[in-house]
């Protein structure tokens, strides 16, 4: 899994399978339970860290869901629409956040450019209601279509639980396809606020070393770089992972790292952050696998 995840640390899955599209999907995941072959959904690994024994039962990518279209609908539709637009665009699971953008500008239509510099795929997004400055991605989403117990079905907003950094799904949900409603916005303003939003990620996430964006989540009314600053853990260090020196809510593989070395390096910021200042950070990241 180290070739399939941003930190580029992992071991090995059973198997690793990419399907066409969802008959194919229903199909795979039909076959196996019937087998009793345990199975996750990935996307392009980008806040993922798989322990180093790796994963035992299938992975299966959704990078094949990469479909981005226009969808035009009448009104009343029952999902979470802005007042008097009927435009959508509805991407798949797999489709590059940065890609959605583009496509979005390039029909005059905006409002999500602040995902433009979050690395990573619309099925992770949603998953984690990815933002920035104040908004999540799902404030601007109509509906997601979902794979529930073998049914592929579409669910308004409305009927989803979600919050910061967050949504409630059941387990074994896969998200599919995302249905965004935007708003009509010029070319020239799309592209101001993309150029915005990557020169200030250029300045501060940076990095320089692979990573999986931001680790820990934001407590309340903070930022967890700043605690983990004031707790003295900028440039910490266990084997190859490292608290990045440029963002110190980066963990970074400088050099090959292992998950384990993540995992104690996570848990000794963890431990100081809370020591120093009584808040215990929450990983961002989803850590999945066995030890």
């Amino acid at each position: 899994m180290s070739r399939h995840t941003s930190l580029k640390v992992g071991g090995p899955a059973d198997l690793f399978a990419v399907p066409e599209g969802a008959d194919d999907l229903q199909q795979l995941v039909q076959q196996l339970e019937a087998r009793g072959i345990p199975w996750m959904a990935v996307g392009r690994g980008y806040n993922l860290l798989v322990r180093d024994k790796g994963i035992r039962g299938a992975v299966i990518s959704l990078e094949r869901f990469n479909k981005i279209e226009v969808e035009t609908i009448p009104h009343p539709h029952p999902g979470h629409l802005p007042e008097g637009e009927g435009t959508l665009v509805r991407a798949g699971a797999g489709a590059e956040n940065l890609a959605v953008v583009r496509f979005a500008q390039e029909r005059g239509l905006g409002g999500i450019g602040f995902i433009a510099g979050i690395p990573g795929t619309v099925g992770g997004a949603v998953r984690m209601n990815a933002g920035a400055y104040g908004e999540g991605i799902l404030e601007r989403t109509a509906c997601l279509t979902l794979l529930r117990t073998g049914v592929v079905r579409e669910f308004c907003i409305d009927e989803m639980n979600y919050g910061y950094r967050q949504l409630e799904l059941e387990p074994g949900d896969i998200v599919l396809e995302a249905l965004f409603a935007l708003h009509p916005r010029t070319a020239e303003e799309t592209e101001e606020e993309i150029r915005r939003d990557l020169e200030l990620r250029r300045s501060k996430h940076n990095v320089g070393y692979p990573s999986a964006g931001s680790f820990f989540k934001n407590p309340q009314g903070q930022a967890s770089w700043r605690l983990i600053d004031a707790a003295g853990m900028r440039g910490a260090r266990v084997g190859g992972a490292q608290v990045s020196e440029v963002h110190s809510n980066f963990l970074v593989n400088a050099g090959g790292a292992t998950a384990r070395d993540f995992l104690e390096l996570a848990s000794l910021v963890k431990n100081a952050v809370y020591a120093t200042s009584g808040v215990t950070l929450e990983e961002e990241v989803r850590i999945v696998g066995e030890e």
